[in-house]
Parts: structure tokens; sequence; C-alpha cells
């Protein structure tokens, strides 16, 4: 098992960290360096033939093109000397045609700057000369310099030819300049250049690059003559548009025009297939691959492993990348980022170890995959490691170390994180200044989350950090808090646009807090707003109206849904789940089966789950389950099924079986599986081996409160409440709190919360005198307060009398006051409800005949007539 680490991670390389890598464009850069020749001849050989036996025309073009076509700077600058002395003496053609040659030689080589000392000093120029040059300013991104040399050579009477054009094209591609663009498409139509195929594609190319297809059409339609670049565009320009299934048919167009498909058609479908089709498109794209030999080209095996992991199909995924008879760094860093979407961590480093080059790009991809997979302190460790290494970082790496920071859950770490990305100038970037944000959230920084939100630099990281925001009061138990901001941007600010992620997120917070009138007029918003058919926005509806009580609306929400993936099984399944009707569970999985819908882990989960929930002892069914997650559907069973199963065994007192399975697992079970053994001894009573499982517990995680709370509450359960009181200290003693228990009732719109003895609600004086009321109208039908689960200390009666005013019967008491006759009693918990208290409510619903519906961490509780929905086991 991986060691624990407890200590902050040590950053003693983020305290003197270098600058950002900005991309500043140098005049030789973007040319490969000169590289010695293999020829025969030696350089001061060849430059001597130069220097004494006075070549003619040819033979300088013949060994300019040697010098150019084996990199040979000394050669090169030898001829060049040798032009220099004779151009004097020579024909004006013939020595314009020297100097284009030079100048493409020294390009060749990578050295603009010496290219340009030769069209300056050139005494003739042409179309060349001026092309040539302007087609290596816009490839080495100096986009001014390309513009100017082209105006240049229309003021000087030249007029541009087809290279010139595309040259200038590509130019304003490179800039996403479609203003400038449109002009030099007018001027190849008055010039009648536009006619040619690689004008037409480069204009094509530069409307589709800046998003405006239907001119790209046009110029399409009107082309005399299309090659398969000519289609390619259009088919990249429906993609980028998502109009994938137009893309397929662009591609059937060509096909009927006799083009085959190249390289590029088949990676850009690829994408299409990933974003927009279904595995089928994809199989047809591969078959039409190994049809026209193109299966085994780099770039289409690249977009094959990028393809076949979108649809999780791993064994493809392997397949294909072990085929390629050639891989580059994009092929490895594919393969990489596959084995961490499958969730295979030590597989994906392997492959990253067995790269035989690496840039920033592969590093990023394993930094994203730790962060992918909860691996927060893999994940900063890495980043360690790239400062050290001085691999180039980017916005992107900033973010998956912020992000993985926030994993780790840090609080030193996550200042460090803070503090190195203040002084590299974070702002640059909007999601970076959300993803810090979201960190600070996570670590334990509330203020400081809340202080960047307030200043906020950037609008683009607006609802990404409003989202984080809300998120974070959540996961610390703030429900109303994420509400209450919610609400208060929203009415602040009529022009902010919900997304979908925003809308899933408020939806879940309402279901948290069962605020149902506020999630129905979320759903109204998401019908009105035109996202009702993403799928994760009408699963976060399903799951609010069932974690509002309202089953029914869910399921009928469930049938209008026009195609179910396996979350929105999972969602329903979970639906029934939370009402105990662990039978309808059964029977979706029987459906699910039947529909062929490949189940998950989250499924089984469930599944396994529900075996506590149905009406007869369903352990031979919760084993077949268990099993045939790896024998049918090749899904190995995690931690988190393992307690599951122990908690099902445990419910129907199966402590021998659930001790067996522990000891079989095939890896050391982690404090998970212990906690829920725990809770099954403490149901059931089971002293003994929970006082086993106590001391694996303490062991595992000393510093958790949780563990302490279960052990007490184990203790309590067996009536030694001496021995709870003991933990209890212990727990105090090293500084452990225990997370507060909160019951809450919504009503006219406002969430009013209970702790225990809570005397801050208004009408605490009303509340307070409703309870005694029902507390003697309990007892005189039998009620018995159990004193057993009070920790102090006190005389019996002072024990009676904390046990009157747990969260549970303030809340339920507001509720019996302001609720209206006939309606239920709706109450939510954050925690377990605890015995006293279910067998207080029992009695309540019982002597006002009314029914009350209760909420708690393991589902909902129905009071009704003296009886309780969960068979008094929870």
């Amino acid at each position: 098992m991986a060691t624990i680490h407890h200590s902050p991670i040590p950053f003693s390389p983020l305290f003197n960290p270098k600058p950002l890598h900005h991309h500043h464009h140098h005049l030789q850069s973007p040319f490969p360096k000169p590289k010695p020749t293999n020829l025969s001849i030696s350089t001061p050989s060849r430059v001597a033939i130069v220097e004494h036996k006075a070549p003619d025309h040819h033979q300088l073009r013949a060994l300019l093109r040697l010098a150019s076509r084996h990199r040979d700077l000394a050669l090169g600058r030898a001829i060049h000397a040798r032009i220099t002395k004779s151009q004097h003496h020579e024909d004006t053609g013939e020595i314009t045609h020297l100097f284009n040659i030079l100048i493409s030689m020294y390009l060749k080589v990578g050295r603009l700057f010496d290219a340009r000392k030769v069209f300056d000093v050139m005494p003739f120029r042409d179309v060349v000369s001026y092309s040539s040059l302007v087609s290596a300013y816009a490839k080495c991104g100096l986009e001014n310099d390309a513009v100017e040399l082209f105006d240049e050579m229309r003021e000087s009477g030249i007029e541009p030819n087809e290279h010139s054009f595309v040259a200038v094209l590509t130019n304003c591609i490179r800039r996403m300049n479609d203003r400038l663009g449109s002009q030099v498409h007018g001027l190849a139509i008055k010039s009648l250049h536009w006619s040619c195929v690689y004008v037409a594609n480069a204009i094509m190319g530069l409307y589709v690059k800046c998003g405006r297809l239907d001119d790209a059409l046009r110029v399409f339609v009107e082309m005399p003559e299309r090659d398969v670049s000519s289609w390619n565009a259009v088919i990249l320009g429906m993609v980028e548009d998502f109009r994938y299934r137009q893309a397929f048919e662009v591609f059937h167009d060509m096909r009927m025009d006799g083009i085959d498909g190249d390289r590029f058609s088949l990676s850009t479908l690829l994408t299409a297939v990933s974003e927009g089709f279904s595995l089928v498109e994809g199989h047809a794209v591969h078959a039409y691959a190994l049809k026209v030999g193109l299966e085994l080209d780099i770039s289409v095996g690249n977009a094959l492993v990028g393809f076949y992991t979108r649809f999780r199909c791993l064994e493809d995924v392997v397949d294909v990348f072990q085929r390629m008879p050639v891989k580059d760094v994009i092929s490895w860093t594919g393969m990489l980022t596959g084995f961490m979407e499958f969730g295979m961590v030590e597989a994906a480093l392997e492959i990253f170890d067995q790269m035989p080059e690496r840039n920033s790009i592969s590093y990023n991809a394993l930094l994203a995959g730790f962060c992918r997979n909860g691996e927060g302190y893999r994940g900063l460790e890495l980043f360690q490691r790239i400062m050290e290494n001085g691999v180039e970082i980017s916005d992107f790496t900033l973010t998956s170390a912020i992000n993985a920071c926030a994993l780790f859950s840090d609080k030193e770490s996550s200042e460090q994180i803070h503090a190195f990305v203040v002084k590299v100038g974070f702002r640059s970037n909007p999601w970076i200044e959300a993803a810090l944000l979201d960190m600070c959230a996570r670590c334990g920084r509330m203020e400081d989350s809340q202080k960047l939100f307030k200043n906020l630099v950037h609008e683009e990281s607006f609802l990404v950090a409003w989202t984080s925001l809300i998120c974070a009061y959540v996961r610390n138990g703030q429900p109303d808090e994420a509400l209450s901001l919610f609400n208060t941007i929203l009415k602040g600010n009529d022009a902010v646009v919900l997304d979908e992620i925003m809308l899933a997120t408020i939806l879940g917070v309402c279901g948290t807090l069962g605020f149902e009138e506020m999630g129905k007029q979320i759903h109204n918003l998401v019908i009105k707003s035109g996202v009702s058919s993403d799928s994760a926005v009408c699963n976060a509806v399903l799951s609010m109206y069932a974690k509002c009580g309202n089953l029914e609306d869910a399921i009928c929400l469930f049938g209008s849904m026009p195609q179910h993936d396996i979350v929105t099984m999972n969602a329903l399944i979970n639906a029934h789940l939370l009402h105990r009707q662990g039978d309808e569970v059964l029977s979706i999985w029987g459906d699910m089966e039947e529909l062929g819908v490949k189940p998950d882990g989250i499924t089984f989960l469930l599944l396994i789950s529900a075996c506590k929930c149905t009406k007869s002892k369903s352990i031979d069914t919760c084993w077949r389950l268990f099993h045939s997650m790896a024998s049918s559907y090749k899904l190995e069973p995690s931690s988190e099924h393992y307690a599951a199963m122990v908690d099902v065994l445990g419910y129907w007192s199966c402590f021998d079986e659930a001790a067996k399975l522990i000891h079989n697992m095939p890896f050391k079970p982690n404090a998970l599986v212990w906690r829920a053994l725990l809770d099954s001894c403490r149901l059931r009573s089971n002293i003994t081996l929970g006082k086993q499982v106590i001391q694996e517990l303490l062991v595992m995680e000393p510093q958790d409160p949780s563990t302490y709370v279960l052990v007490s509450n184990l203790y309590l359960a067996s009536g030694r409440w001496h021995c709870s009181e003991k933990v209890r200290e212990e727990m105090r003693g090293k500084g452990l709190q225990k997370h507060p228990t909160r019951s809450w009732i919504i009503h006219s719109k406002i969430v009013h919360s209970f702790y225990t003895r809570d005397r801050s609600h208004p009408q605490s004086k009303d509340i307070y005198s409703g309870l005694e009321v029902l507390i003697l109208e309990c007892m005189k039908a039998g009620y018995e307060p159990d004193t057993s689960f009070v920790l102090q200390d006190v005389e019996e009666y002072q024990k009676k009398d904390f046990l009157c005013y747990h969260s549970a019967k303030l809340a339920a008491t507001y509720g019996h006051l302001v609720t209206e006759l006939g309606q239920p009693v709706q109450v939510v918990k954050n925690i377990r409800l605890c015995g006293d208290c279910h067998t207080f409510l029992k009695f309540v619903s019982s002597v006002t005949r009314r029914e009350i519906s209760f909420r708690d961490a393991t589902g909902f509780h129905r009071f009704k007539n003296g009886k309780c929905s969960c068979g008094d086991y929870w």
C-alpha cells in the first residue's frame, strides 16, 4: 500500500522560479540550423573549386542547390562571394536568377537575416524574390514584415503571382486577419489568380480559420478545379462549425467526384466522430483507412488512438498503437492520455518512462492525468520535477498544478503554489484565476476564495469562479450559503448567462437542501435556456427531484428523456435507493441488461448497496453482483465496492463473511472498508468485533475526527456511555472537531437551520414551547427518552434535558408549527439520524397524525402512524 504523506510537499524550487516562457520570434529560429554534410569532398576543397575554377552560371546554380540541399552554409557563402564579384559583368536576368537561388539557400539553412541582406543589395528583383521573403516572414511569425514587403512589391510595379498570393494569404491565416485576407481575395479575383487551385485553397483556409464557413463554401462552389486539399478545407470547416453530419456528406461527395481521402481527411473525420457520432462511424473511417492503405500513417494512427480513447475502447487503443510502424511524441502522448482516461495510472507512467522523446505537452498530459485520477500529491511531485528539469511551463501546466494542489488539500502547499503563480503573473489567464479560487476553497482558505472572487480580473473566469465558490460552499456543508450567493449574483446582474455546468451545480445544491420549489424554478430556466437536451443537466434535474422527495417527478422526467446513458441510469437507480426501494433498483438492473446498457463501477456500487433495502434478504444477489463485475464486465472491484459489500453483509449480521471478504482482498483494506464494518458493528451491537476494527482505524487515521465519532457511537449503541465520553475527551485533547450536526427545513423560500440546543432562531420561544408539548404527548403514548445517546456525565434528569433539544427535534417541531395541515413535514439532516430522535419522530407521527418526511445521510425516512419506512434499520 502506498505511503500516506501527512506533511506538506517540499517546494524548495518554487521560491526561485523562472518566468514563464513567452514565444518571442527570432529571425533565425523558425528554420533548422546548418549541419555538416556527408559529401566526400571537404568544405575547404569545395570552396577552393569555387574560388579558382571560375564556374559558369549553370555550375553556380548547381552548387547553390547542393549547399541548400545539404545545408552547407560555408559553401553557400563562398558561392555568394563569387556571385558578388561577377555580378557587374553578367546578364541582369541571370544574376537575378542566381540571387533568387541564393536567397532560397539562406532561407533553407535558417539565415533569414542574410537572405534579407541579399534581397536589399539585388540590382534587380522579380516576383520570385519578393514571394520567397514574404513566405519566409509569414512562416516565422513576422506578419507585419510580410505585409509590408507584399505592398512594396505591388508599389514597385511587380504583379504578384500565385506563390505571392499563397504566401500573403498564409500570413493572413496565421494572424487570423480576415479583413486583409478579403482584400487579397479581391485582388486575386481582379488579377484572375483566384482560379489557381492553390490560391483558392488558401482563401478557403483563411475563411475557415476565421469562422466564415459560408464565405469558404462560396469560394469552393465557384472553383473551376478542385484537389483533395480543397475538399479537406470544407470538411475541416464543417467540423469546426460542429456540422459533423455535413462533414461526412462532403466526404461522400468527394469520393463520388473521384478523389480519395488523404491522411488529413481521415484525421479530421475521426475528430468529427469523437465529438458528434457513435462508435459505428468511427469503425467505418477505420475500415476506409485500411482500404486505402492509410491505417499505418502516423497522423491517422494518432487520430485513431484519440478516437478509441474517447469511446473507451482500451483494446483498440493498444492495438492501433502497437501496429503503428512509426511513432512520434504525439503517438506516445496519446497513449499516455488514453491510459490516464481509463484510470490506469501505473500503465501511463510506464508509457511515459518508455518515451524516446518528451516535450512539454507530454509532461502536461501526465500532470493532467494525475489530476483526473485524484492523484494530487503525485501531480505536485511531477510539477516540482518539471521545474527542476527546466521544462517549459505554460498556462495549462500552472492550471493543472493548481488543480493537483486542490486535490492534495494541504493549506501550506496551496499557499506556496499561490505565491509562485502570483510571482510569475497568473493574471494573464482567466482559467488560472478560477483554478486558484477553487484551490483556496478546497484547502480551507474560504476567505481567500471570497477575496479572489470579489477581485476577479477577467470576465471570462467569472462563471467558472462563481461555480467553484458555490461548489466550495456545498463541500463545506454550507448549501444555503451557496444558494444565497447564486441568488445574489443572479439578481444583481441580468446579463449573466448560465451555462450547463452552473445549472447542474445549482440543481445539485437545491437537491442537497431539499429545496424543491427553487429546484422547479431552475428546471423551468433550463427549459427556457434550451439546454434541456443536455444529459448532465437532465441528470441533475432528475437527482434534484429525487433528493427533494419527489420520486414520481424524477421517474416521469426519466421517461421523457430522449436517450438514457449510463449516468442517467445511475441517477435513476440512486433515486430509488434514496427512497430505500431496493427491489425496484434490482428491477432496473434487469432492464439495463435487456437494453444492453453497459454498467460502470458506480452502477455496481449502487446495486450492491440496494441489497440492504430489499423486501427479502438478498445476500446471494449481492454476491452475484459483486462477482459479475470482473467476470462479465471486466471491472475490477475497488475499495469502495469492498466497503459496500462489507456494509451489506454487516447489515444482515453476516460478520464472518464480512471478515473473510476483508481478509481475502487483493489489496490492503483502507479506512473506508473498516468504517463500513465498524458501522455495522454499531448497528448490530457487535462490541467484540468492533474493538478489533477500532484498533485498525485508529492506527490508519489517527487524525480523522469521523473515526472517533464512529468509535463513540459504537459504545453508545451498547449503553457504555462512559467509554464513549472517554473517546470524545481524547478527540478533544487532540484538537479534533466533529462536523457539527445540523437539521433544517425550507419555509417561505428560506432555509431555517437548527443545531443542538440552538436558540438563535427568531421563533425559538415558540419552537421550544411546542417541543415540550410534543414530548409530553409522546411520553403519554409510551415514548421514553433514550439517555444513552447523551455523552455528558451529568444526572439522569439533565441527560433527558440535553436529549430533548437535538437539532432533528427542533426542526421537526418548527415544521409542525409552520406547515399547513394535510401537508407532510419535510426535514433534512446532514448526518445519520440518532436512535432516540428516530423513536421520537415515530411517536410524533402517531400523536399528531401527520406524516414526516425526514432525509438523513442514509436516505429517506417516512414516518406515518407510528411507523418508519426504513424498518427501524438505518
